[in-house]
């Protein structure tokens, strides 16, 4: 007997659909937490445009032309003078640990040769490791000596105000000086791909066990949660190097990023950023029931870490509030290592201050996964 189309039939399965949807929670919170995570961290904490970017300064000049110099350049609002290092070699080291992306050098003879009409030359230092999040500071610079000392070269000084301007703010573009796109984007890229593989494929290793049926046999062991969770990270763990190696291999040889820093360690500060990972991923399989509810849980993990670490957007142009999360996931850190290394030659004492909050992650995430571990399938 030939069956006809029957719209009660498909009122029906329709019903039960919503029904069992309904009832699945994890996915109809997933459906409606994910655009609303979306839109908050898109709308809320990117900016394309930061503004009162650290900066350091250095003063040898009490003049008034050199307080009219540092005025002007807060005026552009993309300037925030909040750190006073005594020398060089430690506005160098606020730098390179990442504190300061700008360092204003005012030498002690500028206000005495700009009187001079000798065209004096302050020094704009600039981190180019992040070209995006320094580009339109350096670009409202180069604007503010052509008329900045205009209230200040008055009567008998009237005339050094033609042009050219009566002093230089020389900016000069650190670690990388051709503000090459690719030294920025594959260092981030090293961290980003770990962070995205082991979340997703270690949040199904538990999953994976209890869909198949052998969580039973497991769990029947006198085998401890600790050596579960580490057994279960040590294939993985060696997977990642060889990811690493991969990447940095074709950063170098194909993409030309150099290598300033040890390649050793580098490596080396790589393990407790893939463990952190992976305690991540591994806590995430034992609260979900399956693999596809542990993957849409890695979401809530991977895209808040990509998009506030730093890799994609400028990290100093979000709101405070997003730069506290930020730090608080790995991923920004490990950024700032992978950069720090391959960029700037940084040392393992200049790495730290990146290192010890990954560290931290990484019990925090091996307390939470051997705690949250469930001795039975209930």
């Amino acid at each position: 007997m030939k069956e006809y189309f029957s719209l009660s039939r498909l009122w029906g399965l329709i019903i039960k659909e919503f029904t069992q949807f309904k009832r699945d929670h994890s996915t109809f919170a997933m459906v409606i937490s994910l655009p609303i995570v979306q839109l908050m961290l898109f709308g809320l904490a990117i900016n394309t445009n930061p503004k009162y970017l650290p900066t350091a300064l250095i003063n040898y000049d009490s003049g008034p032309f050199a307080r009219t110099l540092i005025h002007e350049l807060e005026n552009t609002q993309y300037f925030k003078f909040d750190h006073y290092p005594a020398t060089e070699a430690e506005a160098k080291r606020l730098m390179e640990t990442h504190q300061v992306l700008f360092t204003l050098n005012i030498p002690s003879d500028f206000s005495r040769k700009l009187v001079r009409g000798e065209t004096p030359v302050a020094l704009l230092e600039v981190d180019g490791t992040d070209p995006v999040s320094v580009a339109y500071a350096v670009s409202a610079s180069s604007t503010v000596m052509t008329n900045i000392f205009q209230y200040d070269l008055q009567g008998v000084l009237s005339g050094l105000n033609p042009t050219p301007a009566p002093a230089e703010l020389r900016v000069h573009t650190k670690y990388n000086p051709e503000i090459i796109t690719q030294y920025n984007i594959v260092p981030g890229l090293l961290g980003t791909v770990l962070t995205m593989t082991f979340v997703s494929v270690a949040s199904m290793a538990l999953t994976r066990e209890r869909e198949r049926g052998t969580m039973e046999s497991l769990l029947a062991t006198p085998i401890l949660p600790m050596e579960v969770i580490i057994g279960k990270a040590m294939p993985f763990i060696i997977v990642g190097y060889l990811q690493v190696v991969i990447v940095i291999l074709i950063a170098i040889l194909f993409f030309k990023i150099p290598m300033l820093g040890n390649l050793i360690l580098l490596l080396i500060l790589t393990l407790p950023f893939i463990l952190a990972n992976l305690f991540v991923g591994i806590m995430i399989s034992t609260l979900a029931k399956t693999q596809l509810e542990a993957s849409q849980i890695s979401l809530f993990f991977f895209l808040p870490s990509m998009l506030l670490s730093g890799f994609a957007f400028p990290f100093k142009g979000m709101p405070i509030w997003a730069q506290w999360i930020g730090n608080a996931l790995p991923l920004t850190h490990f950024i700032n290592i992978v950069r720090g290394i391959m960029l700037k030659g940084i040392s393992f004492s200049d790495a730290w201050v990146d290192v010890w909050p990954i560290l931290v992650f990484m019990f925090i995430m091996f307390f939470l996964s051997v705690k949250r571990y469930r001795q039975t399938l209930d």
